[in-house]
């Protein structure tokens, strides 16, 4: 039996923040919890070609915010904020409280995992070869800094019967490691013959050490 640790659960609390950051009775933690999920459901469905791989929500009593981050902001914005201001009032139909929209550019989207990963999925989407995608994925984030990658696609590559795994690494990816900065993301390539799975992680460098805050003095 298998011994593998999610990479973002692994390192939640360590240096990742949570995704959700609110905190409910026990009554009514499932339906907010299911609130977020079609939040970010909605949003992932309305604008799949901006490039989100991370959705924020906070809560503090009647008031919601919600934090995207996007490679491509003037998607999810439009002219002159119309399109964000139109989201903001789908959010809060969906909710039914106000709601604050913050939109947060990735500047550098190729060391994102998910990003990489959803790029690998429309690729295999356009029928393009499998292995060649991977390889070129791989260089384009090594070249923009990154110190390791590793893509996994499975299902029916190149439309043959039989499902089997692909693997390409470059670099290094130290999981156990928990100073180091790893992005992993999951994205799936619908294609006429199933779907294919497509897993990233990308190794970014090492988190540094953070100096401890100074006790505040009690007068």
């Amino acid at each position: 039996m298998g011994q593998k640790t999610h990479p973002i659960g692994y390192r939640t609390g360590v240096y990742l923040d949570w995704k959700s950051r609110w905190y409910a009775p026990k009554k009514d933690f499932a339906r907010l919890l299911m609130e977020d999920r079609a939040i970010r459901n909605f949003i992932n469905k309305e604008f799949y070609g901006a490039g989100i791989p991370l959705i924020e929500i906070e809560r503090k009593a009647d008031a919601l915010r919600v934090i995207v981050h996007t490679a491509k902001p003037g998607v999810l914005i439009g002219r002159k904020g119309v399109k964000a201001e139109e989201l903001k009032k789908r959010i809060e139909g969906v909710t039914g409280h106000r709601v604050g929209l913050d939109i947060v550019e990735i500047p550098r989207p190729e060391l994102d995992a998910t990003l990489v990963a959803q790029s690998v999925a429309e690729q295999l989407m356009k029928r393009a070869a499998y292995r060649r995608t991977l390889k070129r994925s791989i260089q384009q984030t090594m070249e923009r800094g990154a110190k390791g990658v590793k893509i996994i696609i499975a299902g029916r590559l190149g439309g043959v019967e039989i499902a089997r795994t692909e693997k390409q690494t470059q670099g290094s990816i130290p999981l156990s490691t928990l100073k180091a900065n790893i992005s992993y993301g999951m994205a799936e390539a619908r294609t006429t013959y199933g779907v294919i799975g497509v897993k990233c992680w990308v190794y970014i460098g090492t988190i540094a050490k953070a100096e401890p805050k100074a006790q505040a003095e009690v007068l």
